[in-house]
């Protein structure tokens, strides 16, 4: 199984949600049957690192973002990925004009896959500090169930 997560820009979010699923994989009998990765709809950060603020509070509750870099979302990964999950609906569009259509890649809406109190991952990057917690605690949630989804598949 391989899941890519998409937001944006790929520096906040789905970078975010990348980190938080793989610690939640790592403790799972799941640990060496499933790949993940995550990727922007825009180009505008390609190759770089995830923006400081969201390395900084995914560090404080132990999930390292160091080492992932920015990257579109390509024709080939609907090929590649069995689930690939927006963030947000615009991203969700996106993904959706974008998909080839021979693709078989399952692409959804995170959140609201899971059912969670939102439907929507918020962009924290114009805001404060809070806005990182916030994502954090919605992907955390989405990472419970998305590793409950996948053990079921198994």
């Amino acid at each position: 199984m391989q899941v890519l997560f998409v937001c944006l820009g790929n520096i906040c979010r789905s970078p975010t949600a990348e980190g938080v699923f793989r610690q939640y994989l790592a403790d799972s009998p799941l640990a060496h049957q499933v790949r993940v990765d995550s990727a922007g709809t825009a180009d505008w950060h390609t190759g770089k690192a995830p923006d400081p603020r969201t390395c900084s509070a995914a560090l404080k509750r132990g999930y390292d973002l160091s080492k992932l870099q920015a990257r579109q979302v390509t024709e080939e990964d609907f090929h590649r990925f069995d689930l690939i999950l927006a963030m947000d609906n615009s991203n969700l569009a996106d993904l959706q004009a974008m998909r080839p259509a021979n693709s078989h890649a399952e692409v959804d809406l995170l959140l609201q896959r899971y059912q969670l109190a939102r439907n929507e991952v918020p962009d924290p990057y114009y805001g404060g500090e809070q806005g990182f917690e916030e994502v954090l605690d919605l992907l955390e949630g989405a990472s419970k169930g998305l590793l409950a989804e996948l053990q079921a598949r198994a």
